[in-house]
């Protein structure tokens, strides 16, 4: 019994040595761009190129995670492009053009697409009934993430929760301080929103009272209910019947606790 349990824990150890190994392998790795942007005519010309006039844009991208990106020769496995390049397309047509902002050259501000050669994945949540309007072209991605920065996130500083300062730039009225502040919210906005887009309205992560009870799930222990009876579920002093309260619709719809983000008047959110 004791060889058996050596051989597993061994067994096991070697496991963890080889997830441990393939995790530092794909976090150093540099990331490879599936169809890299093209612009017909032009060649690489290199990040230093792009230097003497991107001087603070080139000097923050080499902390960046977009800097591991890169574009390989497909004849002999040579990198071709890198750096600024991997996302704005070679830019030998832009140099010589001068530099001329917008000329021969590949803008992800204003045109996504650069962006979903990698994040596939948040392409498709724009494609969700409920997004952020990047589709309809009414924001884009560097609307709230910095491309060229170390922190792929913008903050303004206007909030104390640093998750919630993306959203904070446009949603000043929810992210707010509140004299009764609903405590989700030091979680982040990501607690109950999908931020790229969702099937559910509001773009909410769940579109039952299952997104509230994930955390409001406290069991009611009143002598009056039997043990042999379902209890009602109690959040704060007051039980929440299934076939009552929780029959009525959501808890942030059914007339009750409406102000979700929080409130200066009801300590439960009523208003």
């Amino acid at each position: 019994m004791k060889k058996k349990n050596f051989k597993l824990t061994v067994v096991a150890l070697l496991a963890f040595a080889a997830v441990s190994i393939l995790a530092f392998s794909c976090a150093t790795i540099d990331r490879v761009v599936v169809a890299p942007p093209m612009i017909a005519g032009a060649k690489y010309v290199g990040m230093e190129t792009c230097q003497p006039c991107h001087e603070k844009e080139v000097r923050d991208f080499k902390f960046a995670a977009h800097a591991r990106v890169t574009i390989p020769d497909n004849k002999n496995g040579k990198r071709e492009g890198q750096g600024c390049e991997s996302c704005h397309g070679p830019g030998s047509l832009h140099v010589e053009a001068g530099g001329e902002r917008g000329k021969f050259i590949i803008n992800p501000s204003k045109n996504p697409e650069a962006c979903y050669q990698c994040h596939l994945d948040k392409q498709a949540e724009f494609n969700l009934p409920y997004h952020h309007p990047v589709r309809e072209g009414r924001m884009n991605c560097t609307t709230c993430h910095n491309p060229h920065g170390h922190d792929i996130k913008l903050g303004k500083g206007q909030t104390v929760a640093r998750l919630n300062e993306n959203c904070s730039q446009c949603h000043r009225e929810q992210t707010r301080p509140h004299v009764f502040e609903h405590a989700a919210l030091r979680e982040g906005c990501t607690t109950c929103h999908s931020v790229h887009g969702s099937i559910n309205p509001k773009m909410l992560v769940q579109r039952d009272n299952n997104l509230c009870l994930k955390c409001h799930n406290q069991i009611g222990s009143s002598p009056n209910f039997p043990a042999t009876t379902v209890r009602p579920i109690r959040i704060g002093a007051a039980e929440h019947n299934i076939g009552g309260r929780l029959a009525q619709g959501t808890c942030y719809n059914a007339g009750c606790h409406t102000a979700v983000h929080g409130s200066n008047l009801s300590a439960s959110f009523r208003y």
